[in-house]
């Protein structure tokens, strides 16, 4: 051994000596390092040799990232014609069309350094995020503890490992109590294992229950996790965005093909049409039919959208839950630090004392030994706080063993001795667990229960205090047995924000369900003062192994979708919850701060990390909340549809200038017989995509209900949008070339009869095409009248400048290669007009097909006059019909059937009496818990002998 005494850092890196198996003080003989750490230059040392604590990240190469923008199948479809420009297009005596070629070129490489530079900024502002959400690990460095970054530890480091870290780095256990640790993302073991001192723990896996310190062993890749991660390649799922993308990509390109097929069928076996001309035509179909822009316009939509999240509190892990976020329809919120502050406050004089001769100091004392005086949670904080000096909590007593809280027995406890040498343990926890601990008979435990009935009546949960002696003065001995000695009233306030955010919720269509370990008449009495409703249930009744008999019967889906919550919840009940509510096809969002938490969160389509949540909860969540509270929640559903709403408007959008440009110009090309110029599309698609670039900024107003990906409405409403933007065109060329009506009505040239005549209908179809395919975007990107909804000052700016381009071709390009001559300012002024005419239908077109598809758009329209208004509440009375009906059917004043009142045959009449029957139920309850109120401030003041007429405005009673 002595030899091996010598061995460098290096050997040890290259892992030459087996730290895993040997004893655990051969480990700090061969790491150099002792029980008290290592000093901080010699961590920055090592940190030279072992490199940072973390998995190599695989550099992507910035050019193969910008030219990956290119490969895609819009992009190959362009890229096929730009091929078939110069390759194709080379006949009749004509050389190759190298301006198309060019052109196509050009709009590729707009849309690609648009694309990289936007998610290159998006990609920056995100690490900077994440990286404040890098793991954190407590380490001993010269002597002292403090929290780092997990990326500095180095072999021979000392780290404490408790309940919710994620191991930082593959470690050895030093003495204490065994640890359970899940090893399920390492080795798919689904129980946790148990770990005794001097085991190995391995970098990834999750500490479930203890506390324990350890010496680091293997950091970065040298860990079980790091050579794992090095034989796998990742995988890249495919996920909803991408497939709802490739599905309206397909749907883009079959309308294409569709043209292109009727187009070689029509024009050359039957027209006999010359060969360049109709690869001309095809040509047209191909470029402007194509949304090249698509996958630029809404990855770049979301990267800013995300960026935006993250400056309101909610940074995405994943991209895609953002459009999950907008169609979240069921949000499970902890109560605990999220519907409330999480500041416990113990009141002093409503301590109950079960054990003769005990004072209600003692248990104060007696809890306060049973917390931790360092690293506390809000209990602890609470308790010791109530001590005159938080020294008290261990003066005159020496600490043996501390068991920290745990998930299992739902208590902590203290072994110590005291001055006389004489063994005691203290206890606290859930009263049940205590109770149970102490093996109370039925009069004490009734006692106790009707004591937390009357805490809980108050909106005050319960925390049970017990004692034992242990005689045989050992650690391990089960001593004598425990007292219960009493009941501490622990009170955490709602959020001031709370009631107002859960109002705000439901007329978002987000159903709120509270979810809380506490006993259900405190979660009814947190329901009733947040205006949530009181319609709640102790989750055992419902699911595990003790369902309630009664409820069995009942349809339990049922019941858990219309709970307004849910009391004494394990974790094994969240998950349950999330699951049944996504069987119901709910998209349900579930908040957590726990390690028992993981599996709910990962179930849920959207997990929520909690601030301050474990490491363990942050990994397994979508999104990370930086600030407390739900408000940050609704605020981050609200942007989520703002932005899910210019996705799904430039999509349709997209979908319309499809069909308008391919039929259209199809059509023109097919009766008429006249070609319109490749680069003259090229052009409009150039300007199209420079103003539809804003939308990703533009001013959105949030669907007023939950919102998702329906295909139907968005190929329904492209096509009918893009068809009569097409018949539009082709009338207009009709008119202006087989009538003389533009030039009798407005007195303007007949171009049909001028020299340049084809070349000037050139100019003069480009601008009406130009102008109603660009407008189009103020209708799609609207929900109600496109006037009433004030675009963003970008997108306008954008359309009036790409139009003023589009104007000055038309009336003064005059370039051969294109077949294009300025047609004047009479005729700009008639084409104008004629744009503004037929663009006023397109409301009416919009409105009609959402009463096609849904049966109730003429109902908004005008008798809840959606689209005429500015209020944000909308279908309020609705969801309280609802409410109030469901009530009622649950409290069994109305049998079950008879909520088929809701079904779409219902009268709105109908349903506002109901809702207005709640309303005046609600009003009364309200009146007369204010009249209680009113009683008992009179009373008060009586008994205190105070003038009600001249006290102080702010006295408090």
């Amino acid at each position: 051994m002595g030899g091996e005494k010598g061995i460098s850092l290096e050997e040890i890196k290259n892992e030459s000596v087996d730290l895993e198996r040997i004893p655990i003080e051969e480990v700090f003989e061969q790491l150099k390092c002792t029980r008290e750490g290592l000093s901080t230059e010699e961590g920055n040392n090592r940190l030279q040799v072992f490199g940072p604590n973390k998995l190599e990240e695989k550099k992507e190469s910035k050019v193969l990232k910008f030219l990956g923008f290119m490969w895609n199948p819009l992009s190959w479809v362009m890229e096929a014609a730009a091929i078939m420009a110069i390759a194709l297009a080379n006949g009749d005596g004509r050389p190759p069309d190298w301006q198309d070629f060019v052109g196509i070129i050009v709009l590729l490489v707009i849309n690609s350094t648009i694309s990289f530079i936007e998610e290159n900024n998006a990609g920056n502002a995100a690490a900077a995020l994440m990286a404040n959400l890098a793991p954190k690990t407590k380490v001993l460095r010269d002597g002292r503890w403090s929290e780092q970054e997990a990326a500095i530890l180095v072999p021979g480091d000392i780290i404490t490992i408790k309940l919710g870290d994620i191991v930082p780095a593959d470690a050895r256990l030093l003495e204490g109590d065994p640890l359970k640790i899940d090893q399920s993302a390492l080795t798919g073991e689904s129980l946790p294992v148990t770990k005794n001192p001097s085991d190995e723990v391995f970098s990834g896996s999750t500490c479930k229950q203890g506390e324990i310190e350890a010496v680091v062993i293997a950091t970065g890749v040298h860990t079980f996790f790091g050579k794992a991660a090095h034989l796998v390649d990742s995988t890249n799922q495919v996920g909803h965005f991408q497939k709802v993308l490739t599905a309206i990509g397909n749907f883009c390109i079959c309308s294409i093909a569709v043209g292109i097929i009727i187009e070689l069928i029509v024009m050359y076996p039957i027209q006999h049409r010359k060969y360049r001309d109709g690869i001309d035509n095809m040509l047209v179909l191909l470029i402007g039919g194509i949304p090249i822009a698509m996958p630029t316009v809404l990855s770049v939509t979301m990267a800013i959208g995300s960026h935006r999240l993250s400056q309101q509190g909610a940074i995405t892990k994943r991209m895609t839950a953002i459009e999950e976020m907008a169609g979240m329809d069921v949000l499970c919120s902890d109560k605990t630090g999220t519907l409330t502050l999480n500041k416990l406050t113990v009141d002093r004089n409503l301590i109950e004392v079960f054990t003769k001769g005990v004072e209600k100091e003692h248990v104060i004392l007696y809890a306060a030994r049973a917390s931790r005086t360092e690293n506390q949670d809000a209990i602890d904080a609470a308790i010791v706080g109530m001590l005159a000096d938080p020294k008290e909590a261990r003066a005159g007593v020496r600490e043996i063993h501390f068991l920290p809280f745990n998930p299992v027995d739902k208590r902590t406890a203290l072994t110590y001795i005291d001055n006389d040498g004489n063994w005691h343990r203290a206890s606290k926890g859930a009263p049940e667990q205590i109770i149970d601990l102490c093996k109370c008979k039925d009069d004490v435990r009734k006692k106790v229960h009707s004591v937390i009935d009357k805490f809980a009546e108050r909106g005050l949960r319960s925390l049970a205090v017990a004692r034992q002696e242990i005689p045989e003065k050992t650690k391990e001995s089960p001593g004598s047995p425990w007292q219960f000695i009493g009941l501490l009233p622990l009170f955490d306030p709602p959020r001031h924000d709370s009631a107002e955010t859960i109002r705000r919720a439901l007329n978002l269509g987000v159903n709120v369900k509270m979810i809380t370990g506490d006993q259900l008449a405190i979660a009814k009495e947190t329901g009733r003062r947040l205006g949530m409703g009181t319609n709640m249930y102790p989750s055992s009744s419902l699911l595990g192994q003790d369902k309630d008999a009664s409820i069995a019967a009942l349809p339990i889906d049922e019941l858990i979708e219309k709970a307004d919550g849910f009391a004494g919840v394990f974790p094994e009940h969240k998950y349950e919850i999330v699951k049944r509510l996504q069987e119901r096809k709910h998209i349900c969002g579930m908040t957590g701060d726990g390690v028992n938490d993981a599996p709910a969160l990962k179930k849920a389509d959207i997990g929520i990390a909690v601030a301050d949540a474990t490491d363990a909860a942050r990994s397994a969540s979508d999104i990370v909340l930086t600030e407390p509270g739900l408000s940050v929640i609704i605020s981050a559903v609200l942007t989520s549809r703002a932005i899910f709403q210019r996705m799904k408007n430039y999509t349709i959008y997209a979908v319309s200038i499809t069909i308008r440009i391919v039929f259209g110009f199809m059509f023109i090309a097919l009766i008429w017989k006249f070609d319109f110029a490749p680069f003259m599309v090229l052009i409009i698609a150039i300007l199209n995509d420079g103003t539809i670039m804003t939308i990703s900024k533009d001013r959105v107003k949030p669907s007023p209900q939950p919102d998702s990906w329906k295909l139907k409405e968005i190929f329904s409403t492209g096509i009918v949008l893009g068809g009569y933007l097409a018949l539009m065109t082709v009338i207009f060329f009709w008119a202006m070339k087989d009538t003389n009506f533009f030039s009798n009505t407005f007195n303007v040239r007949s171009l049909r009869h001028s020299i340049d005549g084809e070349r000037e209908m050139m100019a003069a179809l480009y601008l009406q095409v130009s102008i109603v395919s660009q407008a189009l975007i103020f209708v799609t990107r609207s929900r109600s009248w496109s006037y009433f909804e004030r675009p963003g000052l970008l997108l306008v700016s954008a359309f009036l400048v790409a139009q003023l381009v589009a104007t000055l071709i038309a009336v003064y390009a005059e370039w051969g290669f294109a077949r294009i001559k300025g047609m004047g300012w009479g005729w700009a002024g008639v084409i104008w007009l004629y744009s503004v005419v037929t663009f006023i239908p397109l409301d009416f077109i919009k409105f009609a097909i959402r009463y096609v598809l849904s049966g109730k758009a003429w109902d908004n329209l005008l008798e809840n006059k959606t689209a005429f208004t500015t209020k944000k509440d909308y279908g309020k009375e609705e969801r309280e019909a609802q409410w109030a009906a469901a009530q009622r059917t649950l409290h069994g004043l109305q049998p079950p059937e008879t909520t088929s009142i809701f079904n779409e045959r219902s009268s709105y009449r109908e349903l506002s009496e109901i809702a207005e029957q709640a309303k005046r139920r609600a009003e009364v309850a309200r009146l007369r818990e204010l009249n209680t109120l009113k009683g008992h401030v009179e009373s008060v003041v009586k008994l205190k002998g105070l003038d009600i007429d001249n006290i102080q405005q702010h006295y408090t009673v």
